[in-house]
């Protein structure tokens, strides 16, 4: 494509000087070389995009600075190059629909139309499967289990008994839903188990990453809500309820009963606390602890996790304890340099 193609397509401008100037691929600022445009989103890569060897880059309107790439300036540079990354990836897999013939799927099953069962996949009975649905080789979905339209379930997936999956739902490679959740009462002696009755609900338009778990309920159902999107390594203890559009990234660990609300952001290898509640449109930073109720729109970091502006005032006092440790023990010290 031309720089002028590619300012079309994407809504941007670039100097006529530059417009025939031609692009073949998309590369990040630090990998970029001769024939790839790159992005530059974030004023602390300005350095790499100084360095950056892409024939092209897009930058935000207002955007000044003299770069070795050719400059489109576009709204949002992240946005729009993802655009591009639609246009330049090579072509989707297409998925053609029908039943492996090592597939195990049971009479009891029922099917929509289009859907997709690939090798060694096992339907047990009473599972129904909605119209384009895609089951991926060595999955497992337990009996009775509900499965809407157009999802996908990448292989090694298990979906254990009467586990509710919407549509438009992405579960990737090693996904597992609807395993016991974590229940035991000591009693004379020993751990005794907790019978786990209820089940796991995942809305429409979830998309779960590989090798994250999602418990079933106790009782009534652990949920998760429309539009949620669960990274990799992610552990969702029973009864927990993922409001809608939450972001829940890697390594976070949520305990049962706790409620999150929507359009949360938990970075990664946070620990949340059972029985609490996190309000709508929370962030909490990395690696925090949460051990309590968290308000509505409030930005958390530590452990135990605290308000930011809490947290940076403590840290900044802490670095600095020595230097108020020095100056009281000039005072306490004598003219002879011993302690009065």
């Amino acid at each position: 494509m031309t720089l002028r193609e590619v300012a079309d397509l994407i809504g941007g401008w670039v100097a006529p000087e530059n417009s025939e100037v031609s692009v073949s691929g998309v590369a990040s600022l630090a990998d970029g070389g001769e024939g790839d445009i790159s992005f530059f989103g974030n004023p602390k890569y300005l350095p790499v995009l100084k360095k950056c060897r892409s024939t092209a880059v897009l930058v935000p309107h207002g955007f000044g600075e003299e770069v070795g790439p050719v400059r489109i300036w576009v709204d949002n540079p992240s946005a729009s190059f993802a655009r591009l990354l639609e246009h330049f990836a090579p072509e989707p897999v297409k998925y053609e629909p029908g039943i492996h013939p090592t597939a195990i799927i049971s009479p009891e099953a029922k099917l929509g139309q289009g859907v997709r069962v690939e090798a060694y996949a096992v339907v047990e009975a009473g599972v129904e499967i909605g119209d384009h649905t895609i089951v991926g080789a060595h999955s497992f979905i337990g009996e009775r289990a509900r499965i809407g339209a157009s999802t996908h379930i990448y292989p090694h997936v298990t979906v254990r008994e009467r586990s509710l999956i919407g549509d438009r739902v992405i579960l990737h490679s090693g996904v597992v839903i609807g395993s016991d959740g974590f229940g035991y009462e000591f009693r004379n002696g020993r751990q005794e188990k907790i019978p786990q009755t209820g089940i796991v609900q995942v809305d429409n338009d979830v998309e779960i990453g590989s090798n994250t778990t999602v418990d079933r309920a106790r009782f009534g159902r652990t949920w998760i809500q429309e539009g949620a999107k669960l990274d990799n390594l992610v552990q969702i203890g029973h009864n927990v309820t993922i409001g809608k559009h939450s972001v829940i990234c890697a390594h976070v660990g949520i305990s049962g009963s706790t409620r999150v609300g929507s359009y949360v952001t938990l970075a990664g290898k946070v620990g949340v606390n059972g029985h609490i509640e996190i309000g709508d449109g929370a962030i909490i930073t990395a690696m925090a602890g949460v051990t309590k109720s968290v308000e509505p729109k409030e930005v958390l970091i530590g452990l135990p996790a605290r308000p930011m502006k809490e947290f940076k005032t403590n840290f900044v006092l802490l670095h600095n304890i020595h230097k108020l440790y020095e100056r009281v023990k000039a005072l306490e010290t004598g003219k002879n340099g011993k302690r009065e």
